[in-house]
């Protein structure tokens, strides 16, 4: 067991510079560039004027270890890595981060480092480093620096924890990404069976989506609670519940007290569809189909509707997940303090073609078929992901 600081270089502080208008500066990461799993996103970077006296020493290197200092929220303590695999003498990091350099490679392996300080951070063991000014968390890097604990065994070892890690971490890769090519494989049956919504080049019959839909509903405004709290609770579905991909995610459930009379209108049954009138733009608009057995509750920002003989809601809420679908939310939603919004009656309103309702449950009977395989795939990734953490446990806790 050593100290942080017997195997790192001092602290390297990030840069923030001045304005770059033209695009010609220097590309700065920035802590919305990391994501939870200790990668980095490069989809948006920003670039900066930076005087390049400052930074001959700051430019980013493979096997950098970049710790976010400042920021954080309620439900995620500041912190968080990130590994550094990108472009090396490319890059910075801004001013709310430092870098952590690894002095000697002979005897520490800096991603083995990397995986240590990332699994202290999930699991808590880094908290107590963290103070709070004005809303914003702050890290003590010196003390966090100076005080933290390291396991380093032999370079072997940690050469050993690395391959076994990172061949799990591919693993749960390719799993997600099977996931998404079957998200995508949906949205492109949906295209072949019923066309383009733009253009309707097969000549479907069009309406409203009020005239597929037998009852539309608002869902119940009561109070959820954690746990259950009589014999009278059932889960209820909240907003983040429902996925941007369009599916209900069952992980985070709280409950709800419903009599016999609130139960006939507040619950969703196996086939309703559920519209998320209210979040942020980019994500007002969600749209599920319940496919659970046992009905639930629904909250009153979601809505609930009920296709009739006309429709199936796997179509109607494909239409809605669409490219097509998706835009056309973006655009409808409108802002109410600082949320916004889409209603009952807006969505209701909403134009979409009417193919044959025997055609509708043929695209609905495909599409159960793919939820299948990613229900299979879910529980591999779930398998994988209690595999890493316990590996995880076992090298560092």
């Amino acid at each position: 067991m050593v100290k942080l600081f017997e195997i790192i270089e001092k602290p390297i502080t990030g840069e923030w510079g001045k304005n770059d208008d033209v695009g010609n500066g220097i590309p700065v990461l920035r802590t919305t560039n990391f994501t939870n799993e200790g990668h980095i996103n490069y989809s948006k970077v920003v670039t900066r004027k930076i005087n390049t006296s400052k930074i001959k020493n700051k430019l980013l290197r493979t096997g950098d270890i970049i710790i976010e200092k400042s920021g954080g929220g309620p439900d995620q303590p500041v912190g968080r890595v990130v590994y550094f695999e990108g472009e090396p003498n490319k890059y910075l990091s801004n001013n709310f981060t430092s870098i952590l350099r690894i002095t000697d490679k002979a005897t520490c392996n800096a991603k083995y480092l990397f995986y240590q300080l990332w699994w202290y951070h999930k699991t808590g063991k880094t908290n107590s480093y963290q103070n709070k000014t004005t809303g914003i968390s702050n890290l003590k890097l010196d003390k966090y620096v100076r005080e933290l604990d390291i396991r380093l065994p032999s370079i072997l070892s940690q050469n050993m924890i690395v391959k076994t890690l990172d061949s799990v971490i591919e693993l749960l890769a390719l799993r997600k990404q099977q996931l998404a090519e079957l998200d995508n494989l949906t949205k492109s049956i949906f295209y072949d069976m019923f066309g383009d919504p733009v253009i309707n080049e097969k000549g479907w019959e069009t309406g409203k989506i009020k005239d597929l839909a037998l009852k539309i509903q608002y869902g119940t405004s009561a109070k959820a609670s954690s746990e259950r709290l009589s014999r009278f609770s059932v889960p209820i579905l909240r907003m983040n519940n429902i996925t941007y991909q369009g599916s209900i995610d069952l992980t985070d459930l709280k409950y709800v007290d419903l009599d016999e009379k609130q139960k006939e209108k507040y619950l969703v049954y196996k086939g309703d569809m559920l519209f998320n009138r209210t979040n942020s733009k980019e994500l007002v608009g969600k749209t599920a189909v319940f496919r659970e057995e046992k009905p639930m509750a629904y909250a009153g920002y979601l809505v609930r509707l009920v296709p009739n003989e006309k429709a199936n809601s796997e179509f109607i809420s494909a239409y809605l997940n669409s490219i097509y679908g998706k835009k056309l939310l973006m655009k409808m939603a409108k802002n109410i303090v600082g949320m916004a919004n889409i209603n009952a009656q807006e969505m209701s309103n909403i134009d979409i073609y009417i193919p044959p309702i025997e055609l509708q449950n043929k695209f609905a009977d495909t599409v159960m078929q793919i939820e299948k395989h990613k229900t299979l795939i879910n529980k591999a990734i779930t398998e994988t992901q209690y595999l890493f953490d316990s590996l995880m446990s076992e090298y560092f806790d």
